[in-house]
């Protein structure tokens, strides 16, 4: 029996540019969400300034739309190519008769590593230290059915989140008394209020050193958030939908699960832009700005299953728009047009991270001092400038190199060995997915 074939990045030919393209649409809705929540600084203001910055009709309509079809639905679409991506990484593993779990293991070792110095050293509101966690409970799901991975899809999604929220609204008052529990709301909202008003403050300094200090001092604070065990349950479930249509091989296959596809991008844009417009009547009633993640602290009993709803109505949104995306992408000349952000989501990682750095320079008192100050349209009008440099940027490089400068790092740690990186005639692209 032969030997299994070294495990390396994969050829530019095995690529699936559909997922490249849907990659890079995805990149775009979650630097939109960053900017006008947390690059911005809006959820950091106290209730009126975030209330002053949407009051023209202007920016209650901009700040709408962003509510109803973009806030959570690309950071989900994000999460399920990389459950997908974990699917694809794992099929071609056993085509070589190698396991996946080692280099696996060592990617998301590798990638948390640059989460936590992304996260500590830029920007708080760092993703990629929390899909590498997440993602080594993905690996428990390798061998499981489908119907087990769909089961826990259920799980995650819907029973453990809405336990866990019925726990923490009623949790204290079991325990304590109703008088003792919102006291001790009443202690959590002034605390977390004092180190959003710390961190504004960092953030506004004209020094580089008090500002990246603030942001570290306030990631810290932040990583004991009572909502974060929710929070990690639902990106496992995404992660999981990713590897079920991955292992199907959906997105490699279009034009075959065609009827699949239509019926998934019209129940979920459906049943997401009911639940969507559901939250947007709720959000314009209470006639405030979304809600950051120090939302209300303790909610009435009719909203503890919202969380839970609006997850499940951002996976459908999510889903219907990679289903749209992918049945545009069939046709030639949407191909052409969508097929622009393949070179963006090709290098995603690295332009993640730049958008981290160009935001924080426009925002931080130390470069343009935007933060605090600018209304959802321009924050919006900022992202599509920033991210059309972006898209030109990755199509420059990649017509040079293999990977972006951050993946190339990423695959050379992960793999013991700098890779290549210079396309040259001679020797075929190796890109890694």
């Amino acid at each position: 029996m032969s030997e299994p074939s070294a495990a390396g990045p994969v050829e530019l030919s095995e690529r699936v540019h559909l997922l490249d393209a849907l990659r890079g649409f995805a990149l775009l809705g979650v630097f939109v969400s960053n900017s006008l929540s947390w690059f911005s600084g809006r959820s950091l203001l106290p209730r009126e300034e975030a209330q002053a910055l949407v009051a023209s009709p202007l920016e209650t309509t901009v700040n709408s739309l962003y509510a109803f079809f973009v806030d959570q639905k690309f950071i989900t679409l994000f999460s399920f190519l990389f459950g997908l991506g974990f699917a694809l990484q794992m099929t071609r593993a056993e085509a070589r008769g190698a396991s996946i779990v080692p280099v696996y293991r060592r990617r998301l070792a590798v990638l948390l590593g640059l989460g936590l110095v992304h996260m500590f050293a830029l920007w708080v509101g760092d993703i990629l230290s929390t899909y590498a966690l997440v993602g080594f409970a993905l690996l428990l799901f390798r061998t499981r059915s489908d119907r087990t991975v769909l089961t826990w899809v259920a799980v995650l999604f819907v029973l453990l989140p809405l336990t866990l929220s019925v726990a923490q609204r009623y949790g204290p008052e079991l325990l304590h008394g109703k008088e003792a529990a919102e006291q001790a709301v009443k202690a959590t909202r002034e605390v977390e209020a004092a180190h959003r008003t710390a961190f504004l403050a960092g953030l506004s300094s004209d020094s580089v050193v008090t500002s990246q200090q603030a942001n570290a001092r306030f990631a810290w604070e932040n990583l004991p958030n009572p909502g974060r065990p929710i929070w990690l349950c639902i990106i496992l479930g995404r992660f999981l939908v990713g590897l079920w249509a991955g292992r199907r091989r959906l997105m490699q296959d279009v034009e075959r699960h065609r009827k699949l596809f239509v019926r998934v991008m019209a129940w979920g844009l459906g049943v997401g832009g009911a639940i969507a417009t559901l939250s947007l009547v709720l959000a314009l009633r209470n006639k405030g700005a979304p809600a950051g993640p120090w939302g209300q602290a303790s909610p009435p009993a009719w909203m503890v299953g919202m969380r839970t709803l609006r997850e499940v109505g951002y996976l459908c949104m999510g889903m219907g728009y990679a289903a749209a995306f992918a049945l545009l992408f069939q046709k030639e000349r949407w191909r052409k047009v969508l097929g622009v952000l393949a070179p963006a989501g090709r290098m995603a990682l690295t332009l993640y991270l730049m958008q981290s750095l160009v935001s924080v320079w426009l925002y931080d008192g130390w470069g343009l001092g935007l933060v605090g100050h600018t209304p959802p349209s321009l924050t919006v009008l900022l992202c599509l400038g920033v991210f059309a440099v972006q898209v030109v940027l990755s199509h420059g490089w990649l017509a040079r190199f293999r990977f972006g400068p951050v993946e190339w790092l990423w695959r050379s740690l992960t793999y013991g060995r700098a890779q290549p990186m210079r396309l040259t005639p001679a020797n075929p692209a190796r890109v890694a997915h």
